[in-house]
């Protein structure tokens, strides 16, 4: 891909980034979202999943956790993972195990995609991909340990950025 497209693909990303950014704080922003998360039950451990480190990760669904970060003003959470094995990552967008990243202390579960954005088509090897999803309250901030779930398994203990 040469240089323009390149760009003219990051200008559409980052309106549609700031849009979802916009929105959210505009249903959320200040004054409306209180101090602590809604009340939720008890964290459930295995989210019936396999928990894995980094290395399980990529071999059972064949990608690697590149970065969570709290982005659009703490309105979004940003996932990006690199693709390893192509057939294996598929697993990521299956219907019966959604992918999701859980704030371990509260329990919440950020499972809401911006805009109900899923990766089409066929991955490729050494790509690196991302998943952007609503996190309305600012509930996972900068510091926060999550479970990130992907595919078939799960990888506790992650450091937001």
């Amino acid at each position: 891909m040469t240089r323009a497209p390149r760009l003219a693909l990051g200008a559409v990303v980052g309106s549609m980034l700031a849009a979802g950014a916009l929105a959210v704080w505009l249903t959320y922003g200040p004054g409306k979202a209180s101090s602590t998360p809604p009340a939720t039950t008890a964290v459930e451990v295995a989210w019936g999943r396999t928990a894995v480190d980094a290395d399980g990760l990529a071999q059972r669904s064949g990608v690697r956790i590149t970065r969570v970060a709290v982005t659009g003003g703490g309105g979004l959470l940003d996932l990006r993972f690199q693709v390893l094995d192509p057939n294996l990552a598929n697993s990521v967008h299956d219907a019966a195990t959604p992918p999701a990243v859980v704030e371990e202390r509260t329990g919440l579960v950020v499972r809401d995609l911006l805009m109900n954005h899923a990766h089409t088509g066929k991955y490729t090897a050494g790509e690196t991909y991302y998943l952007v999803f609503e996190n309305p309250g600012n509930w996972v901030r900068r510091g926060s340990s999550v479970t990130v779930l992907l595919g078939g398994a799960q990888v506790e203990h992650v450091t937001v950025r």
